[in-house]
């Protein structure tokens, strides 16, 4: 049994997955994307198998003008009287002899009402924000995703099009093995590490260490007999 609300037996709703796919193209603009998308459908290519993806959601309120008490009561007025309008239309249906009365009494009232709704929170926020604004969510950047098998057709025929597209999008590859870390001391990410030497320090050949009072075979000079050289020892 389905649930019409769309939620779990739970009663929490579902997580949404994230979108699968190849990309096949990037656009700075949803209405390049959108485009791209309606020429593949011209094209007749299965574009059920296509998903615009929006990346870099960001918020953007568009500050549209400023707020006062002319405004705001004029705009109360005015969403008043719609109401009043329908209804007065309404009354006036059972009132066949006096029909536009009731539309006129209704738009004065609901003016009024109107006017009193939109001014007491105005009044309550005491000038906190006396500006208005509209929001909307938009994106850095929108990619369409591709299934696999048809990825390749759906990214060369995007290329065409010249819709000003970020570029000619790379299908993803089976990503190279790692090559093996040298002996140098280098690891897999080019971190240089230090190279221990296993050899103590006492096996190295002490041949080359000078010994007391000689040096290897060199002649040195004995400054007690008058400056005669004496034969050096081997350490």
């Amino acid at each position: 049994m389905t649930n019409p609300r769309g939620t779990t037996g739970t009663g929490r709703r579902p997580l949404r997955e994230r979108p699968a796919g190849w990309p096949v193209g990037s656009f700075d603009s949803y209405a390049d994307a959108q485009e791209a998308v309606d020429n593949l459908s011209d094209r007749e290519f299965p574009v059920d198998k296509l998903v615009i993806v929006g990346v870099d959601l960001m918020e953007v309120e568009s500050v549209t003008g400023r707020l006062t008490w002319g405004r705001v009561l004029a705009g109360g007025a005015a969403s008043g009287a719609w109401m009043g309008i329908f209804f007065g239309l309404l009354f006036g249906l059972f009132t066949p002899n006096a029909f536009f009365l009731p539309i006129l009494a209704g738009i004065v009232v609901g003016a009024i009402f109107g006017m009193v709704l939109a001014a007491v929170p105005y009044a309550m926020s005491q000038g906190a924000r006396d500006f208005t604004s509209q929001t909307q969510i938009v994106a850095g950047r929108y990619d369409i995703l591709c299934d696999p098998p048809l990825a390749p057709q759906a990214r060369d025929a995007i290329a065409g099009m010249n819709l000003g597209h970020r570029g000619r999008a790379s299908l993803p590859q089976t990503p190279a093995a790692p090559a093996p870390a040298q002996a140098s001391g280098t690891g897999w990410a080019g971190e240089s590490r230090p190279v221990q030497d296993d050899a103590p320090i006492d096996d190295v050949a002490r041949d080359d260490v000078p010994g007391d009072g000689a040096v290897g075979d060199e002649t040195v000079r004995d400054d007690t007999t008058g400056g005669e050289p004496e034969a050096g020892r081997r350490g």
